[in-house]
């Protein structure tokens, strides 16, 4: 195996998870965004009002978006391992 074929498998590896954590990370973003506007706006300034808001938003997008996320972890592994033959020189 050569580096070109690990430089290909590192890279897929990497965008798959971008690909797995964006839905969380974007919700967690979005909603943290959100409570920090309606704190600037009446002023309440607790630290612990963001945390279980932003739970509660990304357990939900994890609950949509998981079975996606699984399918495309499968995915990944199975054409990794369609590859082993290749990557060997057989």
């Amino acid at each position: 195996m050569g580096t070109e074929g690990v430089l290909d498998i590192g890279l897929d590896a990497l965008m798959l998870a971008a690909k797995l954590s964006a839905p969380m990370l974007v919700t967690a973003l979005v909603v943290g965004f959100a409570i920090s506007l309606f704190q600037s706006v009446t002023q309440i300034q607790e630290v612990t009002l963001s945390f279980v808001p932003k739970a509660i938003a990304v357990s939900v997008a994890l609950l949509i978006s998981g079975h996606w996320m699984i399918q495309e972890a499968v995915t990944f592994t199975q054409t990794i391992f369609e590859r082993i033959p290749s990557l060997l020189g057989g």
